[in-house]
């Protein structure tokens, strides 16, 4: 695989090596110990999620202020948008967002560490959205900022239409009302 760090370093793209012919493709969706060689880690997967949505929804910045989670995210139908905003206030990018398009197509995965708000938009018709967390989902201790925070001025693509929000993301707060990580 091809490990690729953003514009914060943090935040890693993963191009694994597909193999393909005629008969379609195979490739290592995971592998534990390249992995960490890739982003420089010693983290543990403790639980996989699965999502489906329709064209325009988005979902996000969510994030877990305790029991952090890291995510690693793919697309396995369709394609997404994909956000990383980092939020830990000791960090030299603090505030910044980095973005990829993760699709079926192109297979590639992109980790968010934890510290990090994740959020995506879907771009196709429909998207099914993969991902591992290093930790469990702790809905008490989950937030959400929006995902339109003028300080954050994340470029998500145009979609023709107002994005489709759950009640949840439709009241996330600004970054500077946000509960951070102080480390």
């Amino acid at each position: 695989m091809q490990a690729t760090r953003l514009a914060i370093p943090d935040v890693v793209l993963i191009e694994p090596k597909v193999f393909g012919d005629a008969r379609g493709f195979f490739f290592e969706s995971f592998n534990q110990r390249a992995f960490n060689e890739a982003t420089g880690t010693n983290l543990q997967f403790v639980q996989d999620n699965h999502s489906r949505s329709s064209k325009g929804v988005l979902r996000g910045l969510h994030y877990q202020i305790q029991q952090p989670q890291g995510k690693l995210v793919r697309v396995v139908q369709g394609a997404v948008f994909d956000v990383a905003v980092d939020i830990r206030k000791s960090s030299p990018t603090f505030g910044q967002w980095v973005g990829a398009e993760l699709s079926a197509n192109n297979h590639h995965q992109l980790w968010v560490p934890p510290g990090f708000a994740h959020g995506f938009v879907v771009l196709s018709e429909t998207a099914e959205f993969l991902y591992k967390t290093t930790d469990y989902y702790a809905p008490e201790h989950e937030r959400c900022i929006a995902w339109n925070d003028p300080s954050l001025a994340i470029a998500w693509p145009d979609m023709g239409v107002a994005p489709v929000l759950s009640a949840k993301d439709s009241a996330g707060c600004s970054l500077a009302q946000a509960d951070c990580f102080n480390s």
